[in-house]
């Protein structure tokens, strides 16, 4: 149903998406530094240079999704599209049936406005234009919860959730849950930086379509790394809070399989 745009330097929108960190910070700009642009005056002999204002933030907000939606039946709604990130929107530890998709593109937005009032399994999802400050603000109060800063937050869940993870055994690999469709080895690399993981033991997981979809798997030296690791678990890699799970080889290797 929709159309893949893009704009004629060619760039790919996880490719730029890969700064997501700097979307957060009010004195960056999403799209990096300017490589010229057409309209620009040369510098007249009085000093003046005219510029383009700079382009409107790629996201839109959706109301009404399923609530056992994923990111990658998002991904899917606005299939052709370049993804770059989606975010749910939770209120006292509950899924709302709302969130936002930020696009590869501004170009991208008009496109995905055509998926307003079309289903989602049983129910039709609206699709609204939003605003770089709106998404901010929920990612602040995402990040806030995911820390215990939301009083909302049920703690009784929390510990028997925590309890769960404890009890399981470590063989020395772990489940990443989460991630930014952006993030990179080198991302989660550094994530894990005081265990020193090499290249090769991080295997981030491709849907059918050979896109990622939020998740990946890590091989530690040892089940007692593995275990020590988990410290990270619930922390923020950009913008978004990370789940660690223990897993096993044959876990991993199956969910790997899965993705060829």
């Amino acid at each position: 149903m929709f159309y893949r745009g893009k704009f004629a330097d060619g760039g790919d929108g996880r490719e730029m998406a890969a700064k997501r960190q700097r979307t957060v910070d009010p004195g960056s700009s999403f799209y990096g530094a300017s490589t010229g642009s057409n309209f620009m005056y040369n510098p007249s002999p009085y000093g003046y240079v005219s510029q383009p204002p700079p382009p409107p933030f790629p996201v839109v907000r959706l109301r009404g999704l399923p609530f056992d939606c994923t990111e990658t039946d998002v991904a899917e709604f606005f299939h052709g599209l370049d993804i770059v990130d989606v975010l749910f929107v939770h209120k006292g530890g509950k899924f709302t049936g709302e969130g936002f998709c930020v696009l590869g593109y501004p170009l991208q937005v008009d496109f995905a406005l055509q998926g307003n009032r079309q289903n989602m399994g049983r129910r039709y999802v609206e699709v609204f234009r939003s605003k770089r400050q709106e998404y901010y603000k929920a990612i602040a109060n995402e990040v806030s919860d995911a820390r215990g800063g939301s009083p909302r937050r049920s703690a009784s869940r929390a510990k028997s959730y925590d309890e769960g993870k404890d009890s399981a055994e470590h063989t020395g690999v772990l489940r990443l849950r989460g991630l930014p469709f952006f993030a990179s080895k080198d991302d989660i690399m550094e994530f894990f930086k005081d265990f020193g993981l090499p290249e090769d033991s991080i295997h981030i997981i491709m849907n059918s379509e050979g896109r990622p979809f939020g998740e990946a798997y890590a091989e530690f030296a040892s089940a007692e790394d593995s275990k020590a690791a988990m410290v990270k678990d619930r922390m923020t890699l950009g913008s978004r809070y990370i789940e660690l799970f223990p897993s096993s080889p044959g876990e991993m290797e199956e969910a790997i399989s899965r993705g060829r």
